[in-house]
């Protein structure tokens, strides 16, 4: 998590200076002692909020609650996305939890300073004030996409009211305590599957892990890749992709580049001597072994990168694509 600190006064920039240098985090005072304590000068609390709010994923206030709540205020838009916002008064004795306490990490953030100032940490959340299972916590933690915000809130308030919320899981996960493996109306599935659930109202969470294969001719546009992505995963959460796999050739392939960059997912590529290692059952092609020195690009490719093959080589207008999923602990 990289988080970013403010303080407006010399007592709040020291105790700002001992916080950033555990946390790993960047120190912003005013101008006139940045050079005392080492840290950065800011312009604007308008300017620096803003700034942060993009490049952080945590923000941390020393100083009054309400200063802090009147500058993040125009930013605020969704606790799904916002970065965590947490408040600390310059003696260290109570911190706050603004914004964003489960998905964010504002609630671990703030349990994390107070431990470090010996002051008290007021998490006001209702799961955590009732110590009931937080699904959108396990999920971050567990670095799964919740699939549906509105669910993921029905499960908060049927856990409040005491109703069961069944849980079950295609991989090695234990029913977290405070859900049932029994039968339940809703419950928690942990897949990369998308569809009807085993619930009849099921919150699917979807773990990273899924890797593409991808081969492609050579000028490929982005959008003939896209097609071929979406039909290899069809019944696949697209959200659990994490990695695009090829052959070297197509390192620097524009199309194949572009749709990495739109959807902000690596490249990893091999040789072919690394692709004709890769253990398996794969679906051999003379044509692409004249092309490329291997007899099958995608299969091989999504294998090596690390996962075993879910979905063979789907071809789609030049395109081919097979879909791997890594062993998920």
């Amino acid at each position: 998590m990289t988080a970013a600190v403010i303080a407006f006064t010399r007592r709040g920039a020291a105790l700002g200076r001992r916080l950033a240098d555990a946390l790993g985090a960047t120190l912003h005072v005013p101008a006139r002692f940045a050079g005392e304590v080492g840290a950065q000068a800011y312009d604007s609390l308008t300017a620096w909020t803003a700034w942060a709010w993009e490049q952080a994923d945590s923000l941390l206030f020393i100083g009054a609650a309400g200063i802090a709540v009147r500058a993040i205020a125009p930013h605020i838009k969704d606790k799904f996305t916002d970065p965590a916002v947490v408040s600390v008064d310059e003696g260290g004795r109570f911190v706050i939890p603004l914004l964003s306490g489960h998905v964010g990490g504002a609630n671990a953030l703030a349990l994390q300073v107070a431990a470090l100032t010996g002051g008290q940490a007021a998490v006001s959340t209702a799961t955590d004030v009732n110590g009931l299972f937080a699904v959108d916590v396990w999920a971050r933690e567990q670095d799964m996409v919740i699939t549906d915000r509105v669910l993921a809130k029905e499960v908060s308030a049927a856990l409040l009211e005491g109703k069961p919320v069944g849980f079950t899981s295609d991989f090695n996960h234990s029913c977290p305590v405070g859900l049932t493996e029994s039968r339940a109306e809703l419950g928690v599935w942990v897949t990369w599957k998308t569809g009807g659930g085993p619930f009849p109202r099921t919150l699917r969470l979807c773990p990273k892990g899924l890797i593409l294969g991808v081969g492609c001719r050579k000028g490929t546009p982005m959008e003939a890749i896209q097609a071929a992505v979406e039909a290899a995963l069809t019944g696949y959460e697209p959200r659990g992709v994490e990695q695009i796999a090829t052959i070297d050739l197509k390192e620097k392939e524009p199309g194949l580049l572009a749709f990495c960059q739109a959807h902000d997912l690596p490249l990893t590529v091999f040789s072919a001597e690394e692709l004709a290692k890769a253990e398996g059952d794969f679906t051999p092609s003379a044509f692409v072994r004249e092309i490329t020195g291997v007899d099958n690009v995608c299969e091989r490719a999504a294998v090596r990168a690390g996962g075993m093959l879910l979905v063979r080589k789907q071809a789609k207008n030049g395109v081919t694509v097979a879909v791997a999923g890594r062993k998920i602990p």
